[in-house]
This record gives C-alpha cells, structure tokens and sequence, in this order.
C-alpha cells in the first residue's frame, strides 16, 4: 500500500492532538517537520528520523514532501498554503483556514492552480458519530432536517495563550477557533446552503481581551434553523451532557473542577502564560522522547450537545454513536472507533490525495465555514442579520 509522504509545519499543540493519528496511521509516513524550535524539530528526528527544518520554504522545497499538515498559528495558514501548492504540495490545513475571505480565496485559487488538494481540518465535523448522523440524514430514513440546536461549554477561554491567540483580528478568540467546529457541524448536519446569521459574541472579561462566548441564530436556505451557544469561560462544563466523555474521546473526573482557571493563576505575566503554552508543545523540555501507542480512543471525540431534528425523529451524535429518538421509542446506534483517534481526517486526506476521492471538508467547504465564522462576528459587531454568499452543499 503507498503511504502519503507527509511533512508537518509546526509542532505545537494542534499536532500533540493530531500526533496518535500521524504517527500509526497506516497510510501516513511523516518525513520531515518544520518549526522554529530547536527543541522541536530535535525531538522530530529522534521519534521520527528524517528532516526537520528552520525553514517554511525548505519544508516546502523538500522533496520528500508530497503534502504538508498546516498546523501553524491561523494568521500563518494563508501565506504557507500558498506557498506549498506553488510547490506542487497537497495541503491539510487546520481550522481556521484563514482570518479573512480573501486569504481563503487566494488559498483555493492557489490549489486549482496547481493542480493540488486542499482539504481543512481536524474538524469535529469529521468526528464519528457526526458522519454517522450525516449518513442516516442522507439517507432519508427520517425526512428532511428543519433544526439543528448546538451547545457547548468548555474552559478554552482560560488555557495557556500566546498574545495573538488573545487578538480577535489575528484569529483569536472563540469564534475562530471553537466556531469553526461548531459551524462546521451544523453545516454538514443542515445540508451545507447557509442562508443568513444573526448572532451576538461576548466579551466579558478585561484580562481576556477577546470573544469568550457567542450565541447565534442561522437559517439555511431550505428553511431549517439552527442555534449555536458556546462559552469557554471554564464555569458550566456541557461534558455533563456526554457523560463525562471529553473533547478527546476520554473519561473526565468531574470533580475536577476549575483546574484550567486555578493553572493559569500562576501565571502572573504574558510572557509566564507563553511559557505554560509552550510547556504543552511537542519537544518541550523535560518531555519523554518517543511516540503514544498506537490505540483506537474509549471513545469518539465530541463537541458538546448536538440535536439534529428531522420530520420523523431527533438524531443525537454521542461520543458512542447517534441517538436516534423516534416517535414512539429511543434507541443508540453505535458508530464504529477509529483505528486511532481522529483517524477520519488521515482517512479523507489520504482518501483525496491517494484515490482522487472527492473529499467534503475541501478549500471551498472551508471558506463557507470560514465565512460564517466571521459572518458571526459581523453580525455581533453591527447588530444586524448577516446574509452569506459563499456557501457550498454538503457531499454525501
């Protein structure tokens, strides 16, 4: 079987999340990385032999490199994924795939015109059950979706930043980084063809100078509606909702709580909490050199409580599978585990690179996604529904 010779731009914490999956899947050979870390790109070679680089560009130049995982900081992304596909590099950029449209739309046009892939993710809309809910909607079983409601609340407001990661125009905030999975599923879920947005985001907390929350009421163009709620301010915890599965597929103690607040209270200064962040990264110093197991999760990830109502029952993705309430009983169907957590996003990468698979989280998926994002915060900004013109229809 040919493996994707892949190479890795930054090593920080998006790639620590995607590192089980790169590292096993078997369709996946990571040959070289780039990041500006000494320590980083050191550690890259011991676990993985090949070439790390100091250098965006001698990633790109490598020519062991047939695709690159974008996992840079969001204002990074449009300038390198440029960049790798006028190296004739296929792409998989992590959400979001830009700050603005018009970065967005010079990464797709740069793709087309070299004739490479550009897919974004992780998603949660490829999370398991997701799909899965997609799948049985498609399938009609249950009639047409008329509401989406999503809800989740988590502590990403009070986990260890770097500056920008505090600066809405640099991509920091909820909305870039926690709307894009949010959006991105009611999406998939609602057929893709976003009509219009009308939203309010939050700022309430001075020593956090960026959106910490958002609340938003979208019409799709068949009709249907959804709501989105999300807050990170690290309080209420909707894990409640999932049985105390987290994010990341594993059991969470919920007596834990308040830990990421009472963390960061250590922090006295930006540049003490830049440290903290960094102590989180691959290669930081005192970690263990060597790679995670190659494990399926205890379960999927998730991204808080998500109802999917059709005219003929309610579908609810888990971290088991989607729960499907009918009329006249409720019932689980289980979503098969991944081989390794997020594996679905190796899956269609490789699945559009190596077969030619038309994959859904393509560049123009992303940019519709990437245009509700900043629809929201338009929106909240001028206080008036927002109608959207980019948006693409789910591939089923």
């Amino acid at each position: 079987m040919r493996r994707l010779r892949l190479g890795v731009a930054g090593l920080g914490r998006a790639f620590m999340l995607m590192l089980p999956a790169l590292a096993h899947h078997r369709r996946v050979e990571l040959v070289a990385a780039f990041d500006p870390r000494r320590e980083a790109r050191d550690r890259f070679v011991q676990d993985f032999g090949g070439t790390a680089h100091e250098g965006f560009e001698a990633l790109c130049a490598d020519p062991a490199v047939e695709a690159i995982y974008l996992a840079t900081p969001h204002q990074f992304h449009a300038g390198q994924a440029v960049a790798a596909a006028r190296h004739g590099r296929h792409v998989l950029c992590e959400k979001p795939m830009a700050v603005t449209l018009e970065e967005a739309n010079a990464m797709v046009a740069a793709a087309r015109a070299a004739g490479t892939r550009l897919l974004v993710g992780h998603s949660h809309g490829q999370d398991g059950p997701i799909l899965h809910a997609r799948r049985l909607i498609a399938s009609g079983r249950y009639g047409a979706v008329r509401m989406v409601t999503a809800l989740n609340a988590t502590d990403f407001l009070y986990r260890p930043r770097r500056r920008e990661e505090l600066v809405t125009a640099e991509g920091g905030g909820v909305v870039f980084s926690q709307g894009a999975h949010q959006l991105d599923i009611i999406r998939l879920l609602g057929g893709g063809m976003l009509r219009s947005l009308r939203a309010q985001a939050l700022a309430w907390d001075p020593a956090r100078p960026t959106e910490g929350a958002y609340a938003a009421f979208l019409q799709f163009e068949s009709g249907a509606a959804a709501t989105a709620t999300y807050s990170g301010h690290g309080r209420f915890d909707s894990d409640e909702f999932l049985g105390w599965v987290g994010e990341l597929g594993a059991r969470k103690d919920p007596g834990a709580y308040g830990t990421a607040r009472a963390a960061l209270s250590g922090a006295a200064t930006p540049e003490e909490e830049e440290a903290l962040k960094r102590g989180r990264a691959y290669g930081a110093p005192g970690s263990a050199p060597g790679l995670p197991p190659a494990a399926p999760p205890a379960f999927h990830n998730q991204f808080g409580f998500v109802l999917a109502s059709c005219e003929g029952a309610d579908l609810r993705p888990t971290a088991e599978g989607v729960v499907i309430h009918a009329d006249d009983r409720r019932w689980l169907e289980p979503t098969p585990l991944p081989p390794l957590p997020r594996a679905e996003v190796l899956d269609e990468f490789c699945a559009a690179v190596l077969d030619g698979a038309a994959p859904t989280h393509d560049g123009a998926w992303g940019l519709a996604t990437l245009e509700a994002c900043l629809a929201l915060l338009r929106s909240s900004r001028e206080g008036r529904e927002v109608m959207l013109h980019h948006q693409v229809a789910t591939r089923d």
